[in-house]
């Protein structure tokens, strides 16, 4: 689940006894279900708007607290609405490229992604690469987040060929992720090289991510066995099929002797339905008749 990042701690702003108060309160209630915290951080906002406006700086960070709040239970709709006014705010009062514009620009752009409206998603992406890459440098933890946001984003949209090219340059930069990381950049390249008909140049990443996970998680994890199924359909569209059968019965023969993890029986069925389709292909129509 996507993390929504909170102002109040972070915002610099100087305290006041209104600060001082709402933490206590916050303290003292931390048993409270997440509607009554809602309830509260919209009391809270309230009382900034009337007593200081929209546009002050503690205001606005309430104002992102709340958005924040209603994403994390659920209530979108509401989510996208707060952080909307919450930018519009902040951009004249704050700045264009304040660094709490940045954070709240960065939920907003979350939420579209969290309502499907990964367009709109992407516009704000945009922004928030240009900015962090012209104040932190290319390499950074939070540009290469950005990208790689704004990658998934084109490649949900329809847009191959522009997310390809940030999955390859967010790879390039991130000098410092972990092994994690990579194989969720990897996988999101593959999959827009595949949506772009490139299956012979998705194939490649796939099998990184397949090594990395085969030394870190062992040959029948699940999560391994879903790359190495992944890479085998690669092979098939790309109209590979022998080797696309020699990965399909090796991932069926480990799902096999794995069978013991729910996930791997699901898994399972998938394989040997792919294994059969492309023994088929290659004409070993016996060996797929057996397989059911």
């Amino acid at each position: 689940m996507s993390v929504w990042r909170s102002l109040l701690r972070k915002s610099g702003f100087p305290t006041s006894p209104i600060d001082t108060r709402l933490v206590a309160e916050r303290a003292q209630t931390s048993g409270d279900t997440p509607g009554e915290r809602a309830a509260r951080l919209e009391q809270t906002l309230h009382e900034y708007v009337d007593t200081l406006g929209t546009a002050h700086p503690r205001s606005i960070a309430a104002r992102n607290n709340l958005a924040s709040k209603y994403a994390q239970i659920g209530r979108r709709s509401s989510a996208v609405a707060q952080f909307e006014q919450a930018l519009a705010d902040a951009v004249p009062a704050l700045g264009e490229e304040h660094p709490q514009t940045d954070v709240i620009r960065e939920n907003l752009a979350l939420s579209y992604e969290d309502t499907g409206r990964y367009a709109d998603a992407a516009s704000l992406w945009e922004v928030l690469l240009t900015q962090r890459q012209n104040r932190l440098g290319a390499g950074a933890d939070e540009t290469v987040a950005a990208r790689t946001r704004l990658a998934d984003c084109y490649r949900r949209t329809g847009s191959s060929d522009a997310a390809i090219v940030h999955y390859e340059r967010a790879i390039e930069d991130a000098t410092g992720a972990t092994p994690q990381s990579l194989d969720k950049l990897r996988l999101g390249l593959a999959k827009a090289l595949g949506a772009a008909g490139r299956h012979d140049d998705a194939a490649p990443q796939l099998r990184m991510v397949l090594a990395q996970r085969t030394r870190r998680l062992g040959s029948k994890h699940h999560d391994t066995l879903a790359v190495l199924h992944r890479l085998a359909l690669a092979y098939r569209k790309a109209g590979r099929d022998l080797e696309a059968v020699e990965h399909l019965r090796t991932a069926y023969r480990r799902c096999l002797s794995a069978a013991g993890d729910p996930e791997v029986r699901l898994l399972t069925m998938r394989v040997r339905r792919d294994l059969a389709g492309a023994l088929r292909a290659i004409g070993s129509e016996k060996e797929a008749a057996a397989l059911f």
